[in-house]
């Protein structure tokens, strides 16, 4: 009785301190049975498992079923309500000035002075088309990644790889990303727009389309060229807002300066009174004063504020004009000095003037190479042939 009572606890503390082997996987997993049941009651066994296995999951795939719908529903309301909600913010961003709140919704696209409604309009659109994709992509791309979390996908792998492919893609492509970026802001700066005449500094024509990424212009020769956004450094726009027409006019140095500024301004004014100059001409045209005086004219510079894009045009049409009543009042444009005016008279009587020769302030100094006997005159002279020996 002793021994067995002896025995006891060192069996108890083998027990406790020997590990229990593990069981292998293979002895985890059940033996699957693969073959096509041929009795009634194999038929019935493998219907009752299958019934067990349902009743197992069906309630974890209702609930992802609804989890699932519910994401899709939440994103598909959430993007129309964002979208409504930018529509209307573009909507009070493109009002008029008549109709426009003073907030500063209202004056961030206003540029009074500068956009007309048109403008603005082009601009509200484009920007309202950026922010509603970007908001498209954002929530459903977030709304994908949910329905994989609920299906039960792991997502570290894959947003671990999708930021190591977003570093590599974005330090191959950041010219793309400056390109993009740099046209959004050009957009809502309104710093040019389709029609507008421009120069990048290195290329100057009229705007013919303009991207996120590219700005198409239409050169003076026709060609096309296509600028990245990103290398615009500066730019000039010489449709936005008005125009300069700068004319600089030459009259005779003995003219009289009141009588021509007189004639100026009535050519002007009867200019701006006519189609279709009373649209393009915005200001009263006036003089700047005697620009330059040389010994037989004198320049006066007019100016004239225009239509944007409309100064070449409208400075043509003036010096035209200036023209005609020049010739009309005999204002002339260069005063003729005495030796056009015999010019003039002997080309009218048929007479030809021999030039007289202008005077020798100076007489030249005597050549070295005059005197025969100079050591420079021997030394131009040719070489001898050699004698033939006798």
């Amino acid at each position: 009785m002793f021994s067995s009572g002896a025995t006891g606890p060192s069996d108890a503390s083998s027990a406790l301190t020997t590990p229990t082997p593990a069981p292998s996987p293979t002895a985890q997993l059940p033996e699957l049975d693969l073959r096509i049941p041929t009795s009634a009651q194999e038929v019935s066994e493998t219907t009752r498992q299958a019934a067990s296995w349902f009743d197992t999951h069906w309630q974890g795939w209702l609930a992802s079923g609804l989890r699932i719908v519910f994401i899709i529903m939440l994103a598909l309301v959430l993007r129309a309500v964002v979208r409504k909600l930018i529509t209307q913010l573009i909507g009070r961003m493109a009002r008029t000035s008549e109709h426009q709140e003073e907030s500063r919704l209202g004056g961030l696209l206003a540029n009074t002075g500068v956009v007309n409604t048109e403008r603005r309009q082009q601009r509200s659109e484009a920007i309202g088309s950026v922010l509603r994709s970007v908001a498209s992509f954002s929530i459903l791309g977030t709304a994908a990644l949910m329905v994989l979390s609920a299906l039960g996908v792991n997502l570290a792998p894959l947003l671990a790889s999708a930021g190591v492919a977003g570093v590599a893609i974005g330090f191959g492509a950041r010219n793309l990303v400056t390109d993009f970026l740099s046209g959004v802001f050009m957009i809502m700066e309104d710093q040019y727009g389709v029609g507008d005449e421009i120069d990048t500094g290195v290329a100057t024509g009229t705007v013919l389309e303009v991207g996120l990424r590219v700005t198409k212009l239409r050169g003076a020769n026709g060609e096309i060229w296509y600028i990245r956004n990103g290398e615009v450094k500066r730019i000039a726009n010489m449709s936005q807002g008005w125009a300069t027409a700068s004319v600089d006019v030459q009259v005779g140095y003995k003219e009289d300066l009141v009588r021509v500024e007189d004639l100026i301004l009535g050519t002007a004014e009867a200019m701006a009174k006519e189609a279709p100059y009373d649209e393009l001409i915005w200001a009263p045209v006036s003089i700047l004063g005697v620009e330059s005086v040389a010994p037989d004219s004198v320049v006066v510079r007019i100016e004239a504020r225009t239509a944007p894009g409309k100064a070449l045009s409208v400075s043509r049409a003036l010096r035209q004009r200036l023209k005609a009543t020049f010739d009309e009042a005999g204002i002339k444009v260069k005063e003729e000095t005495p030796a056009a005016a015999a010019a003039a008279a002997a080309a009218a009587t048929g007479v030809v003037i021999a030039p007289v020769p202008a005077p020798a302030t100076e007489q030249a100094a005597p050549s070295a190479l005059a005197d025969p006997n100079s050591a420079r005159f021997k030394a131009t002279e040719p070489i001898p042939a050699p004698k033939p020996e006798p």
